[in-house]
């Protein structure tokens, strides 16, 4: 429990913050999802780099995680083109 009033803010604030990232990581994965069935519509793709890329700006997700999950998406859109 907080000893101040400004632990207790700060422990309100961090509550907020940590359901807004879960909520941002729950929709990074159900648009994966959607991605990874057999035939991805170009929008989903499109969606989920869109979505990965704020996540990134917002601190959500690190930088290089950002990076990595979309050169992966890449590949996999490259290969589905064949």
């Amino acid at each position: 429990m907080a000893n101040t009033k400004s632990a207790a803010k700060r422990a309100r604030q961090t509550q907020r913050g940590a359901l807004r990232n879960r909520q941002v990581l729950s929709q990074l994965r159900t648009l994966s999802r959607r991605v990874g069935n057999s035939n991805p519509h170009a929008g989903d793709i499109t969606a989920l780099i869109s979505a990965i890329d704020k996540a990134a700006k917002r601190g959500i997700i690190h930088r290089n995680a950002a990076i990595r999950r979309k050169a992966r998406l890449m590949r996999v859109r490259a290969t589905a083109a064949k």
